[in-house]
């Protein structure tokens, strides 16, 4: 069995524990986060719902990530439970995403190391980024090449083939069982993506972990209002 660093769990445990913290303190529209097992800091289940005014809307899509035992010096992985058609999405759900590698010089990848994992980053980074991902998917090194051929001829039909939109859809529309099965309402117009679920008491589950992630340039307004672009390239054309 694999000996770790105590310096490096006492390190990883004391940052997922403060991200959790800040994260129950902050909660923010768009992500549902609980603890796998509260016994391990280093699993998490994560529940995104899909944006208003995109594809994915109305979607409830499950995911975990899992820390290794020196984050957030190495990056964590990220895994989709919920089967997706994306480009940059593999079979087995894993996420090919610049910000998850690890911060090597590899110039055959065609990243920038600017571009990869540092400490700096965080859950909160992570799931912005698989957001924007999800809508604006990276073609150039695909992990799923039959669905970025299928993306390109929607994007570059403007919209006229609609075979890469109607299998997402088909997608969204199977999450919603299971989103009754777990007793979850997802949001589906922007008034209801943009309320933010305040951390529940003790005695109404300590376990749960809400997470609805921003960024305050492109969700919120300066009034404070929420708006989601809908010019976003993950909507439809008309």
């Amino acid at each position: 069995m694999a000996q770790h660093d105590p310096s490096h769990v006492a390190s990883s445990q004391k940052a997922l524990m403060l991200e959790m913290k800040s994260l129950q303190e902050e909660p923010v529209e768009g992500f549902k986060i609980t603890l796998v097992d509260e016994a391990d800091l280093y699993n998490w289940e994560v529940a995104i719902f899909g944006p208003p005014n995109t594809h994915y809307e109305g979607g409830y899509f499950k995911a975990r990530i899992k820390f290794p035992i020196d984050y957030p010096y190495s990056p964590p992985a990220f895994r989709f439970l919920t089967k997706m058609w994306h480009p940059n999405i593999y079979e087995n759900g894993d996420v090919c995403i610049s910000i998850l590698h690890p911060p090597v010089d590899d110039p055959q990848s065609g990243e920038l190391p600017s571009e990869r994992w540092n400490p700096t980053q965080n859950v909160r980074t992570i799931l912005l980024s698989v957001i924007s991902l999800l809508n604006e998917p990276n073609t150039f090194s695909p992990a799923n090449v039959d669905a970025s051929v299928m993306y390109r001829k929607w994007r570059d039909s403007k919209g006229k083939d609609r075979e890469y939109v109607e299998i997402i859809r088909k997608q969204v529309m199977a999450t919603k069982a299971e989103a009754e099965r777990d007793g979850v309402k997802v949001p589906t117009t922007l008034a209801e993506y943009c309320v933010r679920t305040r951390v529940p008491a003790p005695d109404e589950g300590s376990d749960l972990f809400y997470d609805y992630y921003y960024d305050d340039d492109d969700v919120e307004g300066e009034d404070g209002d929420c708006c989601y672009d809908e010019d976003d390239s993950g909507n439809e054309e008309s």
